[in-house]
């Protein structure tokens, strides 16, 4: 994160971060660090992290303010397993703030009927 998303870092706005990895793929391992690293230096901005982490990760804990915990799976699969907590947590947050999650806003402008 640099510049303009750094601005935009506060305690009122939460930061989502995916930090899961493969513990057997030495890159997946490598973009986990750094996502580490990104995640220390939006808490030293007193920004609220709200993660996705792979089950028995100790360190994204003591990091983040929430986190949802996902199962450990290949490179390849963690998308499909991170998605599911993301949608709840959308569905969720649009509920609390009132919106009609059956009917988001502007649908008629995007679906074409014949």
């Amino acid at each position: 994160m640099k510049h303009g998303p750094n601005a935009l870092v506060d305690e009122k706005l939460p930061v989502v971060v995916l930090a899961t990895y493969d513990h057997r793929d030495p890159d997946s391992v490598l973009r986990y660090r750094r996502t580490l690293d990104v995640m220390k230096e939006v808490r030293s901005r007193h920004g609220r992290l709200v993660a996705v982490a792979t089950e028995g990760d100790s360190a994204i804990s003591d990091i983040a303010d929430d986190v949802f915990f996902v199962p450990a799976a290949p490179e390849l699969l963690l998308p499909i397993v991170e998605v599911i907590p993301l949608q709840l947590f959308a569905y969720h947050v649009a509920t609390k703030k009132g919106y009609n999650v059956d009917r988001p806003r502007n649908l008629v402008k995007a679906v074409v009927t014949e």
